[in-house]
C-alpha cells in the first residue's frame, strides 16, 4: 500500500518553508521522471474549523503562503495540482457558526478569491502544471451548486477540478457528478438556442432531482438531461478541451461509503474512520470516461481523518472502533491501514 504513487500534501508552515519543500519534491520527482501530485491545503479556516483545525491566518497570509509554495515550483515540469480539498464545498457560508463574530459574507467572497489565487499564481510559476480545484463529492452538493461555486473560483482557466478526496463515494457515481458539473458549467456559460443563458446553474440536473441520490440506477434521468440539453443541443461542445477535466481520489473508496443502521449512533460522522474501507482503484490516466484524467490516491491511506466519537456527548472514544480514542487527524491510524489493504478492490501484490 505504502509504495503506491501517493500525493504530496502541503499543509503549513512559513512561505520559506513551502517553497522549500515544494522544490524539493519537484526535484526528487524529475530525477525520478514520475509526475508527482501536490496538495495545497492551508486556506483559512479550512474545514469549518473542524478536523484538523488551522490554515493560515488570514487571506493575506493565505496568498503569501501560496506565493512561496509556487516559486518552488520548476516552469515547464509536468505536475498535479489539487487545491484547497474541501475549500469550495465547505464555504463559510456552509457553517457559519464555526465563525461567531465574523462577517460570513466577506469570509466567503475571501476564501474564493484565496482559491482562485492560488490557482493563478501555480499556472504563472509553472504554465505545465495541471491545476484541479476541488469539488467535494458526489452525496453532497447538487451538481449547479458545485458547479457555480467552481465558475466563480475560475475553473474554466484550469484544468479542471478533484473528486472525493479523503472521502469513499464509489467511482462509478463520483464519475457520473464529476462528467454532470463539466457538462453544466458548459450549459451555464455558452450560448442557448434562444439566446445567452449567463449563470444558469441553477437549471442543471443533480444527483437529487430528478435522480435520487440513494437510488444510483435513477441516474440515468439525470443524464438524459445532459444528453438532450448539451451533448445533443444546438450548441453542443465539440472538443473536450472547451470542458473541465476532472480528477478522483480512489485512495480510500474501494468499498464505498459507510453506512451503520439507523440509530446506531447519535452522529454516525460517516466521513471520518468509517470501518469496513476498502483501497480503491490504483492510480491511472487510463479510465472510463474522456472527461476524467486520472484515478489518483490524494488522500494518505492509513492516515486518520480526526479523533471521531460518534456524536455522544462529552466522549473522546470511537464506538466504531471499539472504544478506542482515534489517532489525531493526519495521524497513522495502523488499524485502519490494515483494514484497507484486506479489503482492497483489487488483492495487494
Amino acid at each position: 500500500m505504502v509504495q503506491t504513487p501517493q500525493a504530496v500534501w502541503f499543509d503549513g508552515g512559513t512561505p520559506a518553508t513551502a517553497r522549500q519543500e515544494a522544490q524539493r519534491v519537484v526535484r526528487r520527482a524529475a530525477a525520478a521522471r514520475t509526475v508527482p501530485t501536490l496538495v495545497i491545503y492551508n486556506v483559512p479556516g479550512r474545514d469549518c474549523s473542524q478536523y484538523p483545525p488551522g490554515g493560515a491566518g488570514s487571506d493575506t497570509a493565505h496568498k503569501a503562503w501560496v506565493r512561496g509554495f509556487a516559486s518552488g515550483l520548476t516552469n515547464g515540469q509536468r505536475i498535479t495540482v489539487i487545491v484547497e480539498p474541501d475549500g469550495l464545498a465547505n464555504l463559510p457560508s456552509d457553517c457559519p457558526g464555526a465563525y461567531p463574530g465574523q462577517d460570513i459574507d466577506r469570509l466567503t467572497t475571501g476564501r474564493i478569491a484565496d482559491i482562485r489565487y492560488a490557482g493563478t499564481m501555480i499556472e504563472k510559476a509553472n504554465p505545465k502544471a495541471l491545476v484541479y480545484l476541488d469539488a467535494g463529492h458526489s452525496a453532497w452538493h447538487a451538481v449547479g451548486d458545485m458547479a457555480s461555486r467552481l465558475d466563480q473560483a475560475g475553473v474554466g482557466r484550469f484544468q479542471g477540478f478533484s473528486l472525493d478526496v479523503s472521502n469513499y463515494q464509489p467511482t462509478p457515481q463520483l464519475v457520473k457528478y464529476g462528467t454532470w458539473i463539466s457538462k453544466c458549467l458548459y450549459y451555464a456559460r455558452s450560448a442557448g438556442q434562444g439566446g445567452s443563458r449567463p449563470d444558469q446553474f441553477g437549471d442543471c440536473a443533480s444527483q437529487y432531482y430528478p435522480a435520487t441520490i440513494g437510488d444510483f440506477s435513477s441516474w440515468g434521468l439525470t443524464d438524459d438531461w445532459y444528453a438532450a440539453n448539451v451533448d445533443t443541443a444546438a450548441d453542443a461542445p465539440t472538443s473536450l478541451a472547451q470542458q473541465a477535466h476532472f480528477v478522483l481520489d480512489t485512495s480510500r473508496n474501494g468499498q464505498g461509503p459507510w453506512t451503520p443502521a439507523a440509530g446506531t449512533y447519535p452522529d454516525a460522522q460517516e466521513w471520518c474512520n468509517p470501518p469496513g474501507r476498502g483501497l480503491g482503484v490504483r492510480p491511472s490516466s487510463t479510465t472510463e470516461s474522456p472527461l476524467l484524467d486520472a484515478y489518483l490516491w490524494i488522500k494518505t491511506p492509513g492516515q486518520s481523518d480526526g479523533q471521531c466519537n460518534r456524536g455522544v456527548t462529552g466522549s473522546t472514544t470511537d464506538p466504531a472502533w471499539g472504544g478506542m480514542e482515534d489517532p489525531a487527524a493526519g495521524a497513522w491510524f495502523g488499524r485502519q491501514a490494515l483494514q484497507l489493504a484486506r479489503l482492497a478492490v483489487s488483492p495487494l501484490g
